[in-house]
């Protein structure tokens, strides 16, 4: 079992500042665009997303804090990584001020019930990325393979090689539906290229440096969607 190198006053700072740096970041994205808080649809995103993530950060402050800390991790050491995550940010940017603008001019008009079936798809999404992360105390937000590192076969791995980016997918991939949008799919049409970029990249260092990841690769086919890719 890993150990962290913060302390717990210092991790438990990080989360917290973190995820009120969050709430701050989000309501500026959505709220500023829409040109009013009177958006409801971005409301109920923002409970969505930050409740669940508060109560788990709770669950791994207390249960596994070396997870954790790995999660606080952002600096790629990939060169190549770094730019695929420029690009990310700059999409999923997008795709968050976009439903912002379409709220405020009013362009679209996504029913209430499929504003709802998003943000019930995300929390499904947001499940996946839970019981991954279970599964994988060595799922670091930055892509890089540590000391005693070992293949996660179980769980969700048995069925796809990344699990965290098709949780991904579902979460980001429903956010402008969820924040009353369809014009901010389009945007977030080019979020799942930007994942398989970072696969693709991913996939060559695992099989440089994580002993059995090219038997894994043999066993389980698909690294996306089964059956797909």
């Amino acid at each position: 079992m890993s150990t962290t190198r913060l302390s717990p006053q210092q991790l438990r700072k990080m989360v917290v500042g973190r995820l009120l740096a969050a709430l701050i970041a989000l309501g500026a994205i959505f709220f500023l665009s829409a040109g009013t808080i009177r958006y409801w649809e971005a409301w109920v995103y923002m409970a969505v997303l930050l409740i669940p993530m508060s109560l788990f950060a709770v669950y791994l402050l207390r249960y596994n804090p070396a997870l954790l800390e790995r999660r606080m991790k952002m600096r790629e050491v990939e060169p190549q990584q770094r730019r695929i995550i420029a690009v990310s940010i700059i999409v999923l940017l997008a795709a968050g001020m976009l439903p912002g603008l379409d709220k405020r001019f009013g362009w679209s008009a996504v029913p209430t019930w499929l504003v709802l079936a998003a943000d019930v798809i995300f929390l499904l999404g947001y499940l996946l990325f839970v019981l991954t992360l279970r599964e994988n105390e060595y799922a670091a937000r930055t892509v890089e393979v540590e000391q005693q590192q070992r293949v996660i076969t179980t769980g969700p791995y048995a069925i796809v090689r990344h699990p965290l980016y098709l949780a991904s997918i579902l979460m980001y991939g429903f956010t402008p539906l969820a924040l009353g949008s369809y014009w901010g799919l389009v945007p977030i049409a080019f979020f799942p290229v930007i994942l398989i970029a970072r696969i693709l990249n991913e996939e060559k260092v695992l099989l440089r440096e994580l002993p059995g990841y090219a038997e894994y690769c043999q066993k389980v086919r698909y690294r996306l969607i089964p059956k797909i890719w």
